[in-house]
């Protein structure tokens, strides 16, 4: 497919000049400049074609040979067909300078910086988790350095400016444009962004600023945290840099598996096992509760793995008022070994209700076998 003609391309006439190409250009850049139209594909394939076409025409040579030779004279130099989106930053920037009036600045900041956040998990028993507690920890952090309060410097010295940005922290390159200037500005990379330089070292953290120890911090856990629960303690993590702010401590929960009870949300379970007797006459039972012991009362005729409850026995509500409950479990159980009386007495039990006991009584099993002939 035939090129089209450059000056067809940017509306303009053969003996149109510089600063016509250039208005021209940036009228056309401003339409269909990639950033301006993201995911457009059109768009994109009309900016590359917008820029070879005045890459060519702002060059005085090189318009010269095209206006003698035609694109054969552009062999190699054509400005998106070996290198891409070369110079987007400086064509945007002056369309930047266009819309705005200004000359279009990217810059990093070096300026005080946060310290980083801390992770410590911590593991507690279901009583801390239910009732709230307090704890110290032992957190090995980063600190500003005492001897030079952070300064790096040896103590009674002072840092000194630094020579190649001036104290700025930043180094500029300017590059200069047909539309402009364009101003990168840079961490300095001989301070680090700093804008000082340190002649002598601190001796108690090697010109760092920074030192390791070891802290004891005071933690309180509310009632109602479980597993996955998170604590934060503002300020408890590393020092900051150049003057920034500590970072964070976050705590994170792990509630410890009790022996008896078990939680879901903020109730408690337990099972509690009671014998034939108690089930079948009732009775009250004393049931271990996190807090204690409590009286539960067992109706008449209980079966085995009823649940009761016990109100306001489980956890305490980590958001809201009250607590849960604790709901008890009973598990009838059935004695391994009788003495003859017993057995004489479940049997009178036995007959009195009207169930059979002896050989006549064939039971489940033995009606199966009638069933199936006898087999």
């Amino acid at each position: 497919m035939a090129k089209r003609d450059y000056y067809e391309i940017l509306g303009v006439s053969r003996d149109a000049s510089s600063e016509e190409i250039k208005k021209a250009f940036r009228k056309l850049a401003r339409k269909y400049h990639p950033d301006v139209n993201p995911d457009d594909k059109d768009a994109e394939k009309k900016f590359k074609e917008i820029k070879e076409a005045f890459d060519v025409l702002s060059d005085p040579e090189r318009r010269q040979r095209y206006d003698q030779f035609g694109y054969a004279a552009e062999e190699g130099f054509a400005g998106f067909g070996q290198g891409g989106f070369t110079g987007f930053d400086d064509i945007f920037g002056s369309i930047f300078d266009d819309f705005f009036g200004t000359t279009v600045r990217t810059r990093r900041r070096s300026g005080p910086e946060r310290g980083s956040d801390l992770r410590y998990d911590l593991e507690i028993t279901l009583e801390e988790a239910a009732f709230g507690a307090e704890k110290t920890i032992n957190v090995i952090r980063t600190e500003n350095c005492d001897k030079c309060e952070g300064s790096g410097a040896k103590p009674g010295t002072k840092p000194e400016t630094c020579t190649y940005c001036n104290g700025t922290g930043e180094q500029q390159e300017v590059r200069t444009t047909a539309f402009g200037r364009f101003v990168n500005v840079r961490t300095c990379e001989a301070c680090g962004g700093t804008g000082t330089f340190i002649k002598e070292r601190c001796p108690g953290c090697g010109g760092s600023g920074r030192i390791e120890r070891e802290r004891k911090i005071d933690v309180k856990i509310p009632a109602g945290v479980d597993t996955g629960s998170r604590l934060r303690i503002s300020g408890g993590g590393e020092a900051g840099r150049r003057g920034g702010p500590p970072g964070d401590l976050y705590i994170f929960i792990h509630v410890r598996r009790h022996k008896i009870f078990s939680r879901q949300g903020d109730d408690i379970y337990v099972e509690i096992p009671i014998s034939i007797t108690q089930a079948a006459l009732g009775t009250e039972l004393e049931v271990p509760t996190l807090d204690g012991k409590a009286r539960l009362k067992i109706p008449e005729g209980t079966q085995s793995g009823a649940t009761f409850r016990l109100r306001g026995k489980g956890i305490r509500r980590l958001r809201g008022y009250g607590s849960g409950d604790q709901h008890v479990r009973v598990i009838v159980q059935i004695p391994r070994k009788l003495s003859a009386r017993q057995k004489e007495l479940l049997r009178e039990f036995a007959r009195l209700s009207g169930e059979k006991t002896d050989d006549s009584d064939k039971g489940f099993i033995g009606k199966m076998k009638d069933a199936l002939g006898g087999k």
